[in-house]
């Protein structure tokens, strides 16, 4: 939408995982290193057949067969001797045996979501869902509750690079409750993502609220953790911005910006980078913003991170549409573009259609940038990107407008209106507030057109003062606890 950014981050870093192992799986005695005797029973039952050995072959010469029929039938506790005796006649780690989880699993799952992570940054969405989809099963399987969050986690981000934004945030709420037990430091990534969902959705509020409470949460509680701190502030930045509380975005910039030394994650550095400079836009300081998004794109050009540089390229393009350099907006823009459907990162690509079209309606190729507007809007579907939807509808508006199609136009703002009435983007419903009363005076309908004025300024005013509530508590910046 013109005069506003809509870039956002849909994922952290590579390989990170979130939370940490619960104490133990379903059938696991509290305090136990090893499960019941009725699963130790049915595991060696199952591990001696399949190496085709009797009980007396598996018993001989410490044991009985009659103990290990005992053992296998559930009705005794085996000994750490007796099972590292089994163990080795098994062929499997004792480890193995008396817990279910095979040797070195936990190292393997987690390599393995370090590289379906690399594979969503540098490859495709479908493929890393792949990943994390076997990952989460053997997970679940064996019980391994920090990897099956780091797996639905890697799923919700997925789900949100291809614009799945009700799978997206059933992934991460089911991650969060996975690690519930843990601190809020482990369930951050998680937390952040339910955020940007709500946020995708056209959720602000709700998701300002999230981030909000996170942020107190951290600050109040003595959890000062700078990585999940950055992921929050940088995450609230956006939504800010939106709703008109720019204010609160700049000092959630401010903030984010003094963590960066704090933080050794160069992917939360970089989209700290690219998303703080919409604030420095915001307040005029262009040189700070290309230097912001600079040192973001060398970021994500070093790790890799496609869908990020293509939001550098998208913001970039936003930056030279600000300062009216149409031809050069428009090349960065289309690159945006170009990058996003190679990814099949559908939302994302229809935000770039709408500040794209508003470069070709100013760059006097209307009929263009109706027919990408028509497009776009047809495939994006009730609940997601409500509030490019709207932005596509207000330039549809302003399309007919300057055609002379009076009635089009105001019922285009009247769709915009509706949308944007869902999201509390305050400073975009006081615009088509502006357009509709401009258009309904023009018209001659003076009372018509007072009242959408009235109406404009009464969003204007509502941002930052009873309508978010107060802002967060800021850290106490210095040694970290």
């Amino acid at each position: 939408m013109a005069g506003t950014s809509r870039a956002t981050a849909a994922c952290d870093g590579p390989g990170r995982t979130a939370g940490s192992e619960a104490s133990g799986a379903p059938g696991q005695e509290a305090g136990e290193g090893r499960e019941a005797p009725s699963a130790i029973g049915r595991r060696v039952k199952r591990l001696r057949a399949q190496r085709k050995l009797t009980q007396r072959q598996l018993a001989e010469p410490v044991y009985t067969a009659a103990y290990v029929s005992t053992l296998e039938a559930g009705k005794v506790r085996p000994s750490e001797a007796a099972l590292r005796h089994i163990a080795e006649r098994l062929g499997v780690a004792y480890e193995e045996l008396a817990t279910g989880k095979p040797t070195h699993l936990v190292t393997a799952l987690r390599m393995r979501l370090a590289d379906a992570q690399r594979v969503l940054a540098v490859e495709d969405a479908t493929d890393a869902r792949t990943a994390y989809e076997q990952i989460l099963g053997q997970a679940e399987e064996y019980g391994l509750t920090r990897e099956r969050a780091a797996a639905l986690t890697g799923l919700g981000e997925c789900a949100l690079e291809t614009g799945e934004l009700a799978d997206a945030l059933a992934r991460f709420e089911a991650a969060e409750h996975a690690l519930a037990d843990e601190p809020l430091p482990a369930r951050a990534r998680a937390v952040r993502g339910q955020a940007v969902a709500h946020y995708l959705a056209g959720q602000l509020r709700y998701a300002c609220y999230l981030l909000e409470s996170a942020i107190d949460e951290l600050n109040t509680s003595g959890l000062h953790d700078p990585g999940a701190l950055l992921q929050f502030y940088t995450a609230s930045i956006a939504p800010y911005m939106d709703m008109g509380a720019h204010a609160r975005a700049a000092q959630a910039a401010e903030l984010a910006l003094a963590l960066v030394p704090q933080v050794s994650d160069p992917a939360l550095v970089a989209t700290m980078h690219r998303t703080v400079a919409r604030t420095l836009i915001a307040e005029g300081r262009v040189e700070a913003a290309q230097a912001s998004l600079a040192r973001a794109t060398e970021l994500y050009e070093q790790l890799q991170i496609r869908t990020e540089l293509a939001h550098c390229h998208w913001m970039r393009g936003y930056v030279h549409a600000q300062h009216d350099e149409l031809e050069r907006a428009e090349a960065e823009l289309r690159t945006a573009h170009s990058m996003l459907v190679s990814r099949r990162a559908a939302l994302y690509v229809s935000q770039v259609e709408v500040e794209l079209a508003d470069v070709l309606r100013r760059r006097g190729k209307p009929a263009q940038a109706a027919e990408l507007l028509e497009s776009l809007l047809v495939g994006l579907q009730p609940g997601r990107g409500a509030l490019h939807a709207g932005g596509a509808h207000r330039l549809l508006g302003l399309i007919a407008e300057e055609a002379g199609d009076v009635e089009a136009a105001e019922r285009h703002y009247a769709s915009a209106l509706s949308l944007l009435e869902q999201t509390g983007a305050a400073g975009d419903l006081a615009d088509i507030c502006r357009l509709l009363g401009d258009l309904m005076r023009r018209e001659g309908r003076t009372e018509a057109a007072l009242n959408a004025y009235r109406t404009g300024l009464g969003h204007r005013a509502e941002p930052g003062t009873t309508t978010l509530g107060p802002a967060p508590a800021r850290p106490p910046f210095g040694p970290w606890a």
